[in-house]
């Protein structure tokens, strides 16, 4: 499978596309209005403990306070985990979570209003939520992640030959700084101790230049800034499976550049400059996926389809087969939609940043072997991402639960905002609904009310019903009330808005 990497840079915005086989498989942007947050360190102050839920809510200088629970104050093993990148099969458990950890002290114990603590952000502000931090700070580097607060080696679980892993443990804990921590990533499989130690190294610096530079400051402030999108992205999934890095603009083509020399030297990576007269997202068909991954309908080869729904809570995936009607049986024609959907659905999940609560519903399958096939080919397709996932067993319903690691926005939400009209609920009061709840107000407004006009103002939509089809409703209520109504219409009205004034 061949990997390249398409970067589109201009002076608002950048966009980078991890194209696989040429198909787009996952999207990072980056708007300067909307710089990314994660992985940002900054002194924050306690503005309120709640022993309830064992939380504290943090001023970091954001519009919404972040949020700490009281495992990312204290407890070691929670830090190390949330940065080993981890396997999918919903029984893996890692080496370091084995043992029986001590229950954690209560959080009013270990931190209390107006305290100041330096804290990294973990997750974006999602949705109404704000940013989810840890006191457990870290500095992801290319080969290791340096954790300057946890006195652990880890290794990512994703190198799985035993001698390897026990080689890079040792060389990491002999050159490690006593009473601190290294999660070894993938991309170390193989690497030397000079590489190793290199990244060490740099990574080491840094962590005390912030803590430098934390001491002259006040909370709440910005201590250090993680690094652009496109060097997060460069970090983190350039290796050599990546045929070549293309980008459109001069000045990112000579940063990155300057980057690689930095950071990966030794590593020839081939990075070109586009120079044609379309635009590079266009060239690489890119604007007609990126449009696909909004819809909320999406198209199996065969016919079938999968719809795809996001709340505020959970995602909802739902299979239909559609237009496919098959060529043998019914289990077979199931069987075959099913087993195509999984391959998009994981493909969605990625190019989306789908994270959280997931449902798939699957159509309905009567042969358990039929359900253990396609739970076994979900959990081979998603191999192949990079968050973890959590996939409970498929149901007799044809459910299957599932989690993917979030830690930023999905595209929708980073691309779309709620409908200004219907505010995001998808829907809006259908005309007759609002007719008659007009008329209940008119009754509600009439009676008590003085003098013998009444003017009702309306959408223009629900004035000409009003005249029509619902005349004889207005009629009745002027002969009850022996009052007369008059009916306007305002262009600029939502469809279920009026006024009633009287007289």
């Amino acid at each position: 499978m061949t990997k390249e990497l398409v970067i589109n840079t201009t002076s608002h915005e950048t966009r980078i596309s991890l194209l696989e086989s040429g198909h787009i498989a996952e999207l990072y942007i980056e708007r300067n209005r909307e710089m990314g947050i994660v992985g940002n360190i900054y002194r924050g102050r306690v503005i309120r403990v709640l022993p309830g839920m064992q939380a504290a809510f943090v001023d970091i200088g954001l519009e919404k306070a972040a949020f700490l629970y009281v495992a990312d104050v204290l407890d070691e093993m929670e830090a190390v985990e949330h940065y080993v990148e981890v396997g999918h099969r919903h029984d893996q458990h890692s080496e370091e979570t084995s043992e029986e950890r001590p229950p954690l002290p209560p959080i009013e114990e270990l931190l209390q209003e107006g305290q100041e603590i330096m804290v990294q952000v973990a997750k974006e502000p999602l949705g109404t939520k704000g940013a989810r931090i840890t006191s457990h700070i870290s500095l992801p580097g290319r080969n290791l992640v340096y954790m300057p607060t946890v006195d652990h080696v880890g290794i990512s679980r994703r190198i799985e030959n035993e001698e390897e892993r026990d080689r890079l443990k040792h060389l990491v804990d002999v050159m490690r700084p006593a009473g601190t921590g290294f999660i070894v990533r993938t991309v170390a499989e193989s690497r030397d101790g000079e590489e190793l130690k290199a990244d060490m190294d740099y990574l080491v610096n840094l962590w005390e230049k912030i803590s430098e530079h934390s001491e002259d400051k006040g909370a709440p402030c910005l201590i250090h800034s993680d690094l652009d999108v496109t060097s997060k992205v460069l970090r983190d999934i350039l290796t050599e499976d990546v045929s070549r890095v293309i980008v459109d603009n001069p000045v990112e083509f000579d940063k990155i550049g300057s980057f690689l020399d930095t950071f990966m030297p030794g590593h020839n990576f081939q990075v070109d400059l586009y120079k044609g007269s379309e635009p590079i997202f266009d060239s690489f068909g890119l604007e007609v996926e990126i449009a696909r991954a909004l819809g909320r309908k999406v198209w199996l080869k065969s016919g079938g389809y999968i719809i795809i729904e996001q709340t505020e809570a959970l995602t909802a995936v739902d299979v239909n087969t559609g237009r496919f009607v098959g060529k043998h049986n019914l289990e077979d024609t199931i069987l075959k939609t099913n087993l195509e959907a999984v391959k998009e659905v994981a493909f969605q999940l990625r190019l989306r940043n789908i994270g959280g609560l997931i449902i798939i519903d699957f159509i309905d399958m009567e042969k358990e072997a039929h359900r253990e096939k396609v739970h076994g080919s979900l959990e081979e397709v998603l191999k192949n991402d990079k968050s973890k996932t959590n996939i409970l067993k498929i149901s007799e319903l044809g459910l299957v639960e599932m989690t993917r690691k979030r830690v930023r926005e999905s595209i929708g939400r980073t691309l779309c905002e709620a409908c200004p009209y219907c505010d995001g609920k998808g829907y809006v009061k259908s005309r007759t609904t609002t007719v008659y709840e007009i008329f209940r107000e008119l009754q509600r407004e009439m009676g008590p009310a003085p003098g013998y006009r009444m003017t009702l103002l309306v959408h223009p939509d629900i004035a000409s019903l009003l005249y029509d089809d619902e005349r004889l409703g207005i009629e009745e209520l002027e002969k009850k009330f022996e009052k007369q109504i008059t009916i306007t219409a305002r262009q600029s009205f939502h469809l279920e808005q009026f006024e009633i004034i009287v007289g």
